[in-house]
């Protein structure tokens, strides 16, 4: 395979959740996978909608993930690529205007329902004469544009559903341009890929009548030139079967953010769920992508459930070597000698990052020591070993008290773990005991 160039298109008109990152990293994965490149497009030719603000946090948001586009274009500064594609397509006559109301194209739809006919677009636009153009025009129409599509069936050889066809006879001319001028998403889409010379297009299959649409759009705008490869995935929905909307803030990046879920966490969920590869835990888009495959992806409904994210925000946690994590730690003031160490010995126990600061309080700070069974917690006091401590220390000086107090098991250990640390469970105490220190450990000993 020649380096892939590949496109992600999001519209800035709200944040994005986790199936529009899916086809993000879907598309990122499959680039590096082949040494391409990965453009990130906005497609803000909606100028009513579209924002600044909503654009930038979609780049914080894909930053987070790990996703770093290799270039970045906005449709609303190539305006002109699209005018002259409209202007080759009329010229062409291939894009024709229609002067229909939506409310007029509505009832004419539900009149061919009603006779069992399928609602397509019956072309009367092209049967209107100049006279009746200018009528409509007099009266303060203004027309919309519609893609002259040509007869036939439309193949392709889709990389994840395999060979698949469309009959344009089942499908309306597009409109391509708005009443206001404005462009739709299928024209610019498809001069922009043509232009950015985009190999692969890789989507949700929610898209599959497009390609149709688009495949005869290359052929009138750049005959000579060699059409992308489509693959369409199947989409995510939510835990109850729902889909997934950006409008309502459903299942968003920014809010799974905030919650504390590992980037990589929903990294790997949004990529691997209704595939064939187990959902695991990853310290890297680059571990997730060492084994991706877009033909691993099923056709069945890939269902997200947001309670899986709690297992493997934890899994993730505890795959993270120090390296991984020392810039987040030092955020949180995290450093010094000790930071290493209570890294490894506590990120199994971690249900989220921030959580890390508790066990940090432990070997650093003051806690609420549990004082359960005050003789025994004084005896233990008594034959607390002499420093230097190391991660033998424990088990030498549990070993002693052991006999001293004919202890063995809970009795022993759970009342040494909640003066030690305030907590009913966590890290191996073999691993805190030499980072809390005999001064700490005597004082929270003896109360």
């Amino acid at each position: 395979m020649t380096s892939p160039i590949v496109r992600f298109a999001p519209s800035p008109t709200g944040r994005i959740h986790i199936g529009n990152a899916r086809v993000a990293l879907i598309n990122y994965l499959f680039a590096h996978a082949h040494n391409g490149r990965f453009i990130l497009r906005f497609d803000d030719t909606d100028f009513a909608r579209s924002t600044e603000e909503f654009a930038a946090a979609i780049e914080v948001d894909l930053a987070w993930l790990g996703v770093a586009p290799d270039a970045v274009f906005r449709q609303s500064a190539r305006v002109a690529l699209y005018e002259a594609a409209a202007a080759k397509l009329r010229a062409d006559g291939r894009l024709y205007p229609c002067y229909e109301t939506p409310e007029e194209l509505e009832k004419r739809r539900k009149m061919q329902q009603a006779r069992g006919l399928p609602p397509v677009y019956d072309r009367a636009a092209l049967r209107l004469s100049d006279a009746d153009r200018a009528k409509l025009a007099a009266e303060g129409r203004r027309p919309h544009w519609r893609f002259r599509l040509e007869p036939g069936v439309v193949e392709w050889v889709d990389l994840i559903r395999g060979p698949s066809h469309i009959d344009c006879a089942a499908l309306s001319d597009p409109v391509l341009i708005r009443e206001d001028g404005s462009f739709l998403y299928t024209l610019p889409s498809v001069a922009d890929d043509i232009d950015m010379k985009i190999t692969h297009v890789i989507r949700g299959e929610d898209h599959v009548t497009n390609t149709a649409v688009q495949l005869q759009l290359f052929a009138a705008l750049a005959p000579q030139a060699t059409p992308p490869l489509f693959a369409h995935h199947n989409l995510l929905i939510g835990a109850g079967g729902e889909g997934l909307s950006k409008r309502t803030g459903s299942l968003s990046i920014g809010s799974l953010r905030e919650e504390g879920f590992e980037a990589m966490a929903v990294a790997a969920l949004a990529t691997l769920t209704g595939s064939s590869d187990n959902v695991h835990a990853v310290r890297s888009l680059a571990d997730l992508g060492r084994h991706f495959d877009i033909s691993h992806i099923s056709r069945n409904p890939a269902r997200f459930d947001p309670d899986d994210l709690e297992t493997l925000t934890h899994r993730t946690l505890a795959l993270f070597t120090f390296e991984d994590v020392r810039e987040r730690l030092a955020a949180l003031d995290v450093v010094g000698h000790k930071a290493e160490p209570l890294w490894l010995a506590a990120r199994g126990n971690l249900r989220r990052f921030d959580d890390f600061l508790t066990w940090w309080r432990v070997v650093e700070g003051e806690i609420d020591a549990g004082r359960e069974d005050p003789d025994f917690l004084a005896q233990a006091a008594e034959r607390l070993p002499a420093e230097p401590w190391d991660d033998s220390t424990w088990s030498t000086w549990t070993s002693d008290l052991k006999t001293a107090a004919g202890r063995k098991g809970k009795a022993l250990f759970h009342p040494l773990r909640l003066a030690l640390t305030g907590a009913e469970s966590g890290p191996e105490l073999a691993a805190l005991l030499p980072l809390i220190g005999r001064a700490k450990a005597l004082a929270r000993l003896v109360g």
